[in-house]
């Protein structure tokens, strides 16, 4: 009956004018607490999204819509998330998460700014309400990461409460930062209704395990979000050398970048995500270059609101501040290969202590993770107060950042009060004391027909120039530098490492970075590589 509604409700659009807006505002601006106003059709319009979602059905039901003052006819509306969603309803909240599809039924159709999906989650197990904006406000220094703000909705001119809104990871999002969307595209986050086919080995979710060569497989873990022809035979190709010939690993993935998400999990205890229990939570998408590259996602647990490692049971407050940043490649844990596959390797591991080290000290050290944070609590006071759907009480938001709090049943340890005792633990955790090489300068000369790179270095066993000619979209190549004064290096063990890099006809610029190696830990420049980087003129 709930689909014969829908078909009705759809079949009404033909008889409704049709309106596409394409703004120039920026739909996720920091600074700015925007508004959605939805308006359906039918009354019961919750029970409809209801039965589609218990149903694992992502059709959607038509509304008009209202962004930031801006109208929309017929956008696709449906409930989104898995434990925002059925957790919360099973206790009766109307606070749940959406996900607007503005050309669902109006082809070309986008919200303000030019996008076409707005998604709006609801704070589930956040009391801080500021968990997604802060670690996607960090992430986004690092690595290609989601735009978020608040937003407060309304449906039927009732008010819903304050919502967070995030970035699609979809065309528009691979577009900007890759130059490229049209190629092999998953979302690493396995369905709650689907079931792994029979008969098939046993995977802890979308852990990157290899588990034979059948795509049926793989289905229940991992949403193919395009569709090309080898779309599997990809993704089986990326398990297969992770787990069989990982020292072929660089041939189908970006490491650099696993290393960085890796990292980020690992300071911020990010367990909803592939370290943790779970294992999902991000995407993969293909480079033109045939590489993957993982895209972090949903956050609203990170900062220990999850504590669950997948290594036994929760984690205590002081066990998450204490965190290993070797949690699996210490046990060896084959089920989360991409951890103990890439640190076995001691250049990769040098490079993730290193990304992780860069975090801590730009991050939590420099106050800026606090400072963000006051800022946000400052302004949002006086919406999460009138926020009468909220998921928790006023009080916990108001200790959300120095003291556990609880959200229903679940104890929520405090930003801040994580974050203070996690740095006071790596600080003084033995393979950053000491620290790195330092990479006192570094330069490019163009001779022509060739470019020398030189890096004057202290206290390096190695250094290393990556680099790439192709722009975005590609992933650095590694070479060897050396300190010997058979390469434009002046004499032999002065610090001054140097490599000679032919040029090819017709070749643009070249982007480029240094890695000097050292016993425990690398140092590299800039130290945000590989998502920062330097160019040739």
């Amino acid at each position: 009956m709930q689909h014969l509604r829908l078909f009705l409700l759809l079949a009404g659009l033909l008889f409704q004018p049709l309106y596409a807006f394409t703004q120039t505002a920026d739909l996720y601006d920091p600074e700015v607490i925007g508004e959605v106003k939805i308006y359906f059709q039918v009354s019961d319009w919750d029970t409809l999204l209801d039965s589609l979602k218990r149903a694992g059905h992502k059709e959607r039901v038509p509304a008009r819509v209202i962004v930031n003052g801006v109208e929309l006819q017929q956008v696709g509306v449906r409930y989104k998330g898995n434990s925002s969603y059925f957790n919360v309803r099973k206790y009766g909240h109307t606070k749940l998460p959406f996900n607007l599809r503005a050309d669902a039924f109006i082809e070309g159709q986008r919200f303000p700014g030019g996008y076409k999906t707005i998604k709006l989650s609801n704070g589930f197990r956040d009391p801080s309400f500021i968990r997604e904006l802060l670690s996607y406000e960090i992430a986004r220094q690092y690595m290609p990461a989601s735009r978020a703000n608040l937003m407060k909705v309304y449906v039927n001119d009732v008010y819903l409460g304050l919502y967070t809104n995030t970035e699609s990871v979809n065309e528009d999002f691979l577009e900007n930062y890759y130059k490229d969307h049209n190629n092999t595209f998953f979302k690493c986050d396995p369905e709650w209704h689907a079931h792994q086919k029979e008969g098939c080995p046993e995977s802890d979710k979308a852990s990157l395990q290899y588990i034979g060569d059948d795509p049926g497989c793989y289905a229940a873990y991992y949403e193919r979000k395009s569709h090309r022809k080898k779309d599997w035979e990809h993704l089986l190709e990326l398990c297969y050398i992770l787990n069989k010939e990982p020292q072929r690993i660089e041939e189908v993935l970006d490491v650099d970048m696993a290393l960085w998400m890796l990292a980020f999990n690992s300071l911020l205890v990010n367990l909803d995500s592939y370290t943790g229990r779970l294992c999902h939570n991000y995407y993969l998408y293909r480079l033109p270059d045939g590489r993957f590259t993982p895209i972090v996602w949903d956050m609203n647990l990170s900062f220990g609101g999850f504590r669950y490692a997948g290594l036994g049971k929760g984690l205590t407050d002081e066990q998450m501040q204490q965190l290993s940043p070797f949690i699996h490649y210490k046990q060896q844990n084959e089920k989360r290969p991409l951890i103990t596959n890439l640190l076995r390797n001691s250049l990769y591991r040098k490079i993730y202590l290193a990304h992780l080290q860069t975090m801590l000290e730009e991050q939590i050290l420099s106050g800026a993770l606090e400072a963000g944070a006051r800022n946000w609590y400052e302004r949002i006071d006086e919406e999460v107060r009138n926020d009468n759907n909220k998921l928790y009480s006023y009080e916990a938001f108001q200790n959300s950042y120095e003291h556990t709090t609880m959200a229903g049943k679940s104890r929520i340890i405090g930003i801040g009060q994580l974050m203070d005792a996690r740095l006071e633990y790596l600080q003084n955790h033995p393979v950053f004391k000491g620290g790195g090489p330092e990479i006192v300068s570094a330069e490019v000369q163009d001779f022509g027909d060739e470019y020398v790179f030189t890096a004057t270095v202290k206290g390096a066993e190695q250094v290393w120039l990556a680099y790439r000619t192709k722009g975005p979209g590609h992933t650095f190549k590694r070479i060897e530098m050396f300190d010997d004064s058979g390469h434009s290096d002046e004499m032999a063990g002065d610090g001054v490492w140097a490599v000679e890099l032919p040029r090819e006809d017709g070749q643009g610029k070249i982007d480029y970075y240094f890695i000097a190696e050292g016993k425990k830990i690398a140092s590299l420049y800039p130290k945000r590589a590989s998502f920062v980087y330097l160019s040739t003129p």
